[in-house]
């Protein structure tokens, strides 16, 4: 079995944000060689969510708009008494920080519609990270 491991970096300027990371992905399943297998997607922090949708601006704008609604910052968490972030922490338990995708003839399975999305809840970051591994045959 063929294993294959890449963490992207990410800049984000937005307490709520949507990156779509969609092509870095792709082409890290690119470069695996893997021909039939499975992709991991995974943000490895505890604020911030990996999900995948159409990249529209209306439908971004919507979701951000649900996740500030669901999740308010303002709202009166008890994480807050240590961290200003509880909302951030809560929506990401809800969302997930990791998907998988499988691979098929070398290119990572999704539908039409579907793009690879950072969510990011407690920004703005300088420095935010997603590993994708790709492992198979």
């Amino acid at each position: 079995m063929r294993v294959h491991v890449k963490v992207l970096e990410l800049r984000t300027s937005e307490r709520f944000q949507v990156v779509d990371i969609t092509r870095e992905v792709e082409r890290v399943v690119e470069e695996s060689g893997v021909k039939n297998g499975v992709c991991v997607i995974h943000a490895p922090h505890a604020t911030a969510a990996i999900v995948l949708n159409e990249h529209e601006q209306g439908l971004i704008r919507d979701i951000l708009g649900k996740l500030r609604e669901l999740f308010p910052p303002d709202a009166e968490w008890l994480h807050n008494r240590i961290d200003d972030n509880a909302h951030a922490h809560v929506a990401s338990a809800f969302i997930g920080s990791t998907r998988v995708l499988p691979v098929v003839n070398y290119r990572l399975v999704r539908g039409t519609w579907q793009n690879v999305f950072f969510v990011e809840m407690d920004g703005p970051r300088s420095r935010r990270e997603v590993v994708v591994e790709v492992l198979g045959e």
